[in-house]
């Protein structure tokens, strides 16, 4: 089945090792956090630790949010674009212990080392109280071959639910 984003998209997602997440902020303006992105084929996830996370609060406030991804070295796939998503955003922390173990087969595919960090859990227990960012995808910018001195291909995905 064919996911909600445009093919050339869905495998930069598959590939980027860190996007960048821009929420907007308590005065107005956006701010940045670089995450790992992960991506179903509907929605594109992230996760936060919850001490002292102040992206999910801003998220909270207003869901309105963007990933870029635009980094060769964070996105190493074979024909590197550059992509900003936006969309929805839902801050999901019904079960800040676990739930965010529904990600781990996407987490990883992407960066197998996870493992390592999910055994000593007990030792490093604040960052394992995560919650969720789930993303609903709304628009897309994707400038073929990462050349943004040309007006990006603009995907409208109002559609998605």
């Amino acid at each position: 089945m064919a996911g909600v984003l445009p093919p050339e998209v869905e495998e930069l997602f598959d590939a980027a090792l860190v996007g960048e997440l821009t929420v907007v902020g308590r005065k107005g303006r956006p701010i940045t956090y670089p995450l790992i992105p992960l991506y179903d084929g509907q929605y594109v996830y992230l996760t936060s630790a919850v001490l002292f996370s102040k992206k999910l609060g801003h998220i909270k406030a207003n869901p309105k949010v963007s990933i870029s991804l635009s980094d060769p070295v964070a996105v190493p796939a074979a024909n590197f674009a550059r992509v900003t998503l936006q969309g929805d955003a839902e801050v999901i922390e019904d079960d800040t212990h676990e739930g965010w173990e529904e990600l781990l087969p996407l987490w990883r595919a992407k960066e197998p080392v996870i493992d390592s960090f999910v055994k000593k859990r007990f030792a490093i227990p604040l960052f394992f109280e995560r919650s969720i960012i789930r993303i609903t995808p709304k628009r897309v910018l994707y400038w073929r071959g990462g050349d943004t001195e040309v007006d990006p291909q603009v995907f409208e995905l109002e559609g998605v639910s």
